[in-house]
């Protein structure tokens, strides 16, 4: 569904994306409300969502448009994408999938449709399971294989995430206790210019001091470090402490920041008290690191297809044998603050 106050607009999306025959246009809605309208008698996979609206605007009627489309994941198509980084990082937190600024002077080379396509073809459908919660449905699934947890208490908790990951990266912090008395490591697929944004978005979703890594920096408890866009979040160990080292090599999955090198690092500083954390993104960035960090005794748990807007890290992870649970980001939040609060590992 494409949702835009502009009949230029939702008609020359339209074009563009019927050029491509893997889609289909299932709806065209004018302003949020008429939308909402919409997702109740649609179904739908994807919303390209536009934020400037006569009315309520993109921005107010995402968490709406999220609720409501059941499963769809949101693409944001607004030229405010390109002129505040902050709007943007505020729409990826309030549950886009992904954004894309519209074509303007000097934008694309052309090429936006192609970039357009390729951003929804890394979005996917929804998950598909028929019928949708039934407990046939969930047997006829592939079971992973799970492994257990490790025997030590967290020590410190590094997050990986991609496409979608802002919005679940907040759901999983908002669920730990005020105080759990671990420093936090976040790597997130993101430009350089979003990154401040990022760590005050995070600020404020839960509660806790974020910012972004600098190099040699000391780790504290209960401050989440947040990767620069330019550089990978590792560590050395120091004495008693261990500080930030930032690295600029792009890894093997191509990407800079990476979260292989994150969790490889934390594997080597924290061994059995090492705990990942993987959520929606598109490839296989952070299964080598996984893999160390399960070598090394440590914990790794992952979101679920059903609520990553891409599952594509979380997959690699899960499908590897691993994890010690595949859930929600909530419920993973939930678990760890049950792991953290139990005065048996304290």
């Amino acid at each position: 569904m494409i949702v835009d106050d502009s009949s230029v607009a939702r008609t020359v999306l339209s074009r563009m994306i019927a050029a491509h025959p893997e889609f289909e246009i299932a709806a065209l809605a004018a302003n949020g409300e008429e939308a909402l309208a919409t997702l109740r008698k649609v179904d739908v996979d994807i919303v390209l969502l536009d934020l400037e609206m006569p009315g309520t605007n993109g921005l107010d009627v995402l968490p709406d448009i999220v609720r409501e489309g059941r499963g769809a994941r949101v693409l944001i198509v607004s030229s405010l994408c390109e002129e505040g980084a902050e709007v943007a990082v505020r729409a990826l937190a309030l549950g886009a999938a992904d954004t894309l600024p519209k074509p303007g002077t000097g934008n694309f080379a052309g090429r936006f449709s192609e970039i357009l396509a390729e951003k929804l073809r890394r979005i996917g459908p929804i998950p598909t399971a028929s019928p949708p919660f039934s407990a046939a449905a969930r047997n006829d699934r592939p079971r992973l294989r799970l492994r257990a947890e490790s025997d030590a208490r967290p020590r410190c908790i590094a997050i990986g995430a991609s496409t979608g990951g802002l919005h679940a990266i907040s759901e999983f912090l908002a669920m730990l206790p005020e105080r759990i008395n671990i420093p936090l490591l976040v790597t997130q697929h993101l430009p350089t210019i979003f990154m401040p944004f990022f760590a005050k978005q995070l600020e404020a979703a839960c509660g806790r001091a974020a910012r972004v890594a600098e190099d040699r920096e000391a780790l504290r408890p209960d401050e989440i470090l947040v990767a620069p866009g330019d550089a990978n979040l590792c560590l050395d160990q120091e004495g008693s402490k261990v500080r930030v080292r930032l690295d600029l090599e792009t890894g093997a999955s191509g990407h800079l920041p990476s979260v292989d090198p994150m969790f490889t690092a934390l594997a080597a500083v924290y061994g059995k008290g090492a705990m990942g954390i993987v959520l929606s993104g598109m490839g296989r960035d952070g299964l080598a690191g996984a893999l160390e960090i399960a070598d090394r005794g440590g914990t790794l748990l992952v979101q679920d297809q059903e609520s990553s807007a891409v599952w594509g890290m979380p997959k690699a992870v899960a499908e590897a044998g691993i994890a010690s649970a595949v859930l929600s980001p909530g419920a993973l939040g939930r678990r760890v603050a049950a792991r953290l609060e139990d005065p048996s590992w304290s």
